[in-house]
């Protein structure tokens, strides 16, 4: 797609999201099924998915920037771990897609055990044991991918899931996050090397990366809003040099965040290793979650914290988000063994590559 073709797109699922406004998620309702309805109709649920394995074709830019328009509008659907990493993973794996409109997820947690039922060579057939843990959209997905171990190497299986019961857990935003156990699955699955595993697990820290740098953008630009109308001593907030302050800190933190995203999104385009970058991205996000979301409450004050109120909708996502895909403190040790796995001389430009 070109630059207007992604507008486009973005501007469909604009479109799409004021027709669905974000709710607090429940037991039971833990996602926007209608919402989802809506993009699949849109054919925005296969973006950047090649129309050959029934895809809506594209690029992995404009399937980030599907994920991040509706990270913005606080959506409660599993577009990010269907675009950017469980069907890519599976596409990479010369699997078969699931249909788009059927919700596909990942897992990476837990102890999961592949044990092949041919050669374990390449795409077959595997049987699965063991408990999938802080499964995104638990009880939602239709399909599920998961990393799994095996005596010949990690395991790449997909699973549907339909009907297969899970534990009830959710996110500090409401979003499910379940157990799934497996007792014994027959599935299809193919063998991948360490680094391919590796891959994928930085692939899901940069969706949330990607969810993460979106949502802080559209709280900063909410708060700069409300600092511009609320009226406090006979003056906007927004006039006051404290408040001013705040703002231009929130600013600082969310342009880092952008480019150090952005550098990881381009660094898989080009077919590079996104290891580091994703790491980068992912600690960056992360540490930006704490002093965003602490100021935009700040200057929003008691109203912010209430039900509501569109802030909280965002920010509790963003404090899930943070700890998701694996923790700053995680990734950062991801990323001091990537730049100095080739020795002082090298850490420069491994830094210089990064960003």
């Amino acid at each position: 797609m070109s630059s207007t073709d992604t507008d486009l797109v973005v501007e469909t699922v604009r479109d799409l999201l004021r027709a669905h406004e974000p709710f607090v998620l429940t037991a039971d309702r833990p996602w926007d099924a209608g919402l989802w309805a809506a993009l699949v109709e849109a054919g925005m649920t296969g973006v950047g998915l090649p129309e050959a394995a029934g895809g809506s074709g594209g690029e992995l830019a404009d399937a980030v920037a599907v994920v991040a328009t509706l990270a913005r509008g606080a959506a409660a659907v599993p577009v990010a771990e269907q675009l950017l990493v469980a069907a890519p993973a599976v596409l990479a794996a010369d699997l078969d897609l699931p249909a788009p409109d059927e919700p596909l997820s990942i897992a990476v947690d837990g102890a999961v055990t592949a044990e092949p039922r041919d050669d374990g060579d390449g795409p077959g057939s595997w049987t699965l044991t063991g408990t999938a843990t802080d499964v995104a959209w638990a009880g939602v997905a239709r399909h599920l991918v998961v990393l799994a171990t095996s005596p010949v190497g990690p395991v790449l299986a997909l699973v549907d899931v339909t009907g297969r019961e899970t534990t009830h857990a959710a996110n500090l935003a409401g979003e499910p996050r379940g157990s799934l156990v497996f007792d014994g699955v027959i599935c299809a699955g193919a063998l991948l090397t360490d680094r391919q595993a590796a891959e994928l697990r930085a692939r899901y820290a940069l969706a949330r990366a990607v969810q993460l740098s979106a949502a802080l953008e559209q709280v900063l630009a909410w708060t700069v809003q409300y600092a511009g109308e609320r009226v406090q001593f006979g003056r906007p907030l927004g006039r006051f040099q404290a408040v001013q302050m705040e703002l231009a800190e929130m600013a600082g933190e969310v342009t880092a965040v952008a480019a150090l995203v952005d550098a990881a999104v381009q660094a898989t385009e080009r077919g590079e290793s996104l290891v580091p970058a994703a790491a980068a991205a992912k600690v960056r996000a992360g540490a930006a979650v704490e002093v965003v979301a602490r100021l935009a409450h700040q200057v929003h004050g008691a109203i912010g914290f209430t039900q509501e109120h569109r802030l909280h909708h965002l920010t509790r996502r963003c404090w899930s988000w943070r700890d998701e895909a694996g923790t700053e403190l995680a990734w950062s040790r991801v990323l001091g063994e990537q730049l100095l796995a080739d020795g002082p001389d090298a850490l420069w430009p491994a830094l210089t590559r990064v960003v």
